[in-house]
């Protein structure tokens, strides 16, 4: 009796570096994966801050202003749209403009009123933007004098933007194939110290299953401890983050850190699971000297 409470007793401490193990690394796997996350968001964000700007005809009437207005509202590219008037688009240019002076034009305001939308970020590429122009040309070219965006913005923010998110996602998959060693290592080293523990109840006459099931799930409760953890210290890092960072407020994808918080428990249960059934099976295959 009093040997198998020693040995319960000195399982502990491996238990507990097991579990500050997997947190450890489940917690650097949250934190990249919370940057991938805002990194995504601020690209997406960018994009779709990008403004197309339609011009109109001074002989544009009502109903073929309203009718345009209607097609733009119905497309799948168009995030949101806005009717500027000619005496807004006024009111805009002398807000930013201190140059302006409409005696200088013989009291006539030159503007014109336009359609400015945003589009979504999924659209937001050179030919695409190219192929939306030329879409609203053919269908209501009749009362449109131009439409312009920043074709040099788009042109340069598309492959750095590209390159950024592809190299954070292999990034990310290198650290989770890191944090998978570094997990199987660790429990690895939990079921060494605890070898001769489960050679002895082997040799006391112990079912495989018996040995094995309890482990296992001890395995099982460990991994969603450390997962707990990991989850909560990665919340308050957001939560500190966003505090000092107002901005990073609008980049929270809550959907994404629900996928992430549940793959961050699915792959502490499962390497868990998986190393130590692997360890006990080996050592119960193991001859008793092989063991020292």
């Amino acid at each position: 009796m009093s040997k198998h409470k020693n040995a319960s007793t000195k399982s502990k401490p491996s238990q507990f570096m097991a579990i500050l193990g997997i947190t450890a690394v489940l917690f650097i796997i949250g934190i990249f994966g919370w940057i991938f996350s805002s990194a995504t968001k601020y690209a997406e964000l960018l994009k779709e801050d990008v403004l197309v700007q339609v011009y109109l005809h001074y002989s544009a009437t009502d109903q073929k202003t309203a009718e345009l207005k209607s097609y733009l509202e119905n497309q799948p590219y168009v995030k949101d749209v806005e009717f500027v008037d000619k005496e807004t688009a006024k009111q805009r240019l002398q807000a930013s403009e201190d140059r302006y002076d409409e005696e200088l034009l013989g009291g006539e305001n030159p503007l014109f009123a336009s359609f400015n939308f945003h589009v979504k970020s999924d659209y937001v590429e050179k030919d695409s933007l190219l192929n939306i122009k030329a879409a609203i040309e053919n269908t209501h070219g009749t009362i449109i004098e131009s439409i312009l965006y920043p074709a040099g913005v788009v042109e340069k923010m598309g492959p750095i933007l590209k390159w950024v998110l592809i190299s954070l996602a292999i990034l990310a998959i290198i650290f989770t194939l890191l944090a998978i060693v570094l997990i199987d290592n660790t429990i690895k080293l939990s079921m060494y110290s605890n070898r001769f523990l489960i050679k002895t109840m082997q040799m006391v006459g112990a079912q495989r299953d018996f040995i094995v099931k309890p482990i296992n799930k001890q395995a099982i409760i460990n991994a969603l401890i450390a997962s707990g953890i990991a989850i909560v210290f990665v919340c308050g890092l957001i939560y500190l983050s966003e505090h000092f960072v107002y901005y990073l407020v609008q980049l929270r994808d809550i959907t994404y850190l629900i996928y992430l918080f549940s793959g961050m428990i699915i792959l502490g249960v499962l390497i868990s699971l998986i190393s130590t059934h692997r360890s006990v099976m080996k050592y119960l295959k193991m001859k008793l000297d092989d063991l020292y």
